[in-house]
């Protein structure tokens, strides 16, 4: 299955500076949690934020030019469509985790939604569109600590 997993402020902000624009200790061991085992796909300016490979995940980093540096075991792969013949062969979920570009490429494919509301507005300047969840209905609501609420929705 392929998943989207991002966390949002009130106005829709997911990044300031190639960095998360908050620190949130619960969000950050629940996404650990919901994405070990299984495959990430990030754009190049995510891999770039996050500097190294994510532990016992398989990282997929999409780069059109191929100018990224990826060390071994890391896939470097070109295009939406590369990611999705070969998410058909896995026997584990693909996690699209950023950033916005790499969201919205992905908003046709993605079957299910993880997303981790963050009570603030933030002056960010990357940003997820207001309405990346039409088409989806809540199927889940989890708690986490400091006032963050993740909703689980599933593509109707």
């Amino acid at each position: 299955m392929i998943v989207g997993i991002v966390a949002v402020s009130k106005n829709y902000a997911i990044g300031k500076g190639g960095k998360l624009p908050w620190h949130y200790p619960s969000d950050l061991k629940f996404f650990k949690e919901t994405t070990t085992g299984n495959a990430v796909v990030m754009g190049a300016n995510t891999w770039r934020s996050i500097g190294r490979p994510l532990p016992n995940r398989l990282n997929i980093v999409l780069s059109r030019t191929g100018t990224v540096d990826i060390p071994s075991p890391v896939i470097k792969l070109s295009s939406k469509h590369e990611v999705v013949s070969l998410a058909q062969y896995f026997d584990r979920d693909v996690f699209i985790i950023g950033g916005a570009q790499t969201f919205s490429e992905f908003a046709d494919v993605i079957e299910k939604w993880i997303v981790t509301y963050v009570p603030e507005d933030i002056v960010g300047d990357a940003f997820i569109h207001e309405n990346f969840l039409e088409g989806f209905e809540l199927n889940k609501t989890i708690e986490l600590a400091g006032d963050l609420m993740v909703k689980i929705l599933h593509r109707k």
